[in-house]
């Protein structure tokens, strides 16, 4: 009994670490439109969406300009410049 009590407590936990990590995924999907080996080029709408892609991509079937994707993404933060409130008031003097 402590045995079963002790493994459904540890899946447990590694399914909310698993959901606690991470930005949120986002989707978008349309034909390809360019291909390069860091680059996916993807027409939504009236739209050209470029998303990076690195050695970790995974990608199943064929990828090819033309084919018709749906790319799963997150969101990360590539510079973040932060201006303090301190600089605004010297500014305005």
């Amino acid at each position: 009994m402590k045995k079963t009590l002790l493994v459904v407590c540890a899946i447990v936990l590694a399914a909310s670490l698993a959901f606690a990590g991470g930005p949120k995924t986002y989707q978008v999907t349309g034909p390809v439109l360019e291909l390069k080996d860091d680059l996916i080029v993807v027409q939504k709408g009236k739209d050209r969406w470029e998303i990076g892609r690195g050695p970790d991509t995974k990608v199943t079937g064929e990828l090819k300009v033309g084919s018709k994707v749906t790319i799963d993404y997150r969101m990360t933060a590539a510079i973040v410049e932060v201006k303090d409130a301190k600089e605004k008031e010297t500014k305005k003097k």
